[in-house]
C-alpha cells in the first residue's frame, strides 16, 4: 500500500452500511491488510489517527492538532546502490498511523484541496480529487455522484 492509500484507508474506515456507521477497524485483524502488526497498541493509534484527520480534513479542527501523532518520529537518509532514499523511523504500532498523516502532510503541501470529504452529506467517506481541473466532489461517481445528481434532476423536475 502506497502511504495515500494507508491515508484513504484510515480516512475511509467508518463508512456509512445500510445507512449505519460502520467502523471498519472494529479489531485488530483489519490492520493486516494495511501491512501493520495487528497488536492493540496500533490499533488506538490508527483510531486516534483517524479521528484527527477525519475533523482536519472536515475543516473541524485546525492542521496542528496532528502534531502529537509524530512525537518521537523521524526520517533519516540512505544511501545504498540505488541512491538516497529516506527511512521512516517511528514506533512498529504506530507506523500506520505516522504514514497517514505524513501523507495527508504530502497531499496538502503538493496537492493543496485535493484531499476532501465527499460532496453527499450522507456519505462520510473521504478521496483524493487527481482530475486535471480538479473539481470531483464525490467519492464514487457510481454511487454518491449518481444519487446526487438524480436527486437534483428529481427537484427540478418537481419544481
Amino acid at each position: 500500500m502506497t502511504d495515500e492509500d494507508v491515508l484513504l484507508w484510515v480516512l475511509n474506515s467508518t463508512p456509512m452500511v445500510d445507512g449505519r456507521p460502520t467502523d471498519l477497524l472494529a479489531d485488530r485483524a483489519a490492520l493486516a491488510g494495511a501491512g501493520g502488526v495487528g497488536s492493540a497498541a496500533e490499533l488506538t493509534a490508527v483510531r486516534d489517527a483517524r479521528e484527527l484527520l477525519q475533523a482536519v480534513v472536515r475543516g473541524e479542527r485546525p492542521p496542528g492538532s496532528l502534531a502529537p501523532l509524530l512525537d518521537g518520529v523521524d526520517r533519516r537518509p540512505e544511501v545504498d546502490e540505488g541512491g538516497l532514499h529516506w527511512r521512516l523511523r517511528a514506533p512498529a504500532d504506530r507506523l500506520l498511523a505516522v504514514r497517514a498523516v505524513l501523507a495527508w502532510g504530502r497531499l496538502r503541501e503538493q496537492h493543496p484541496g485535493r484531499l476532501r470529504p465527499c460532496a453527499n452529506g450522507e456519505c462520510r467517506l473521504f478521496l483524493v480529487d487527481h482530475s486535471r481541473a480538479g473539481t470531483a466532489r464525490w467519492c464514487s461517481m457510481a454511487t454518491c455522484g449518481n444519487r446526487m445528481k438524480a436527486r437534483r434532476h428529481q427537484s427540478r423536475g418537481r419544481a
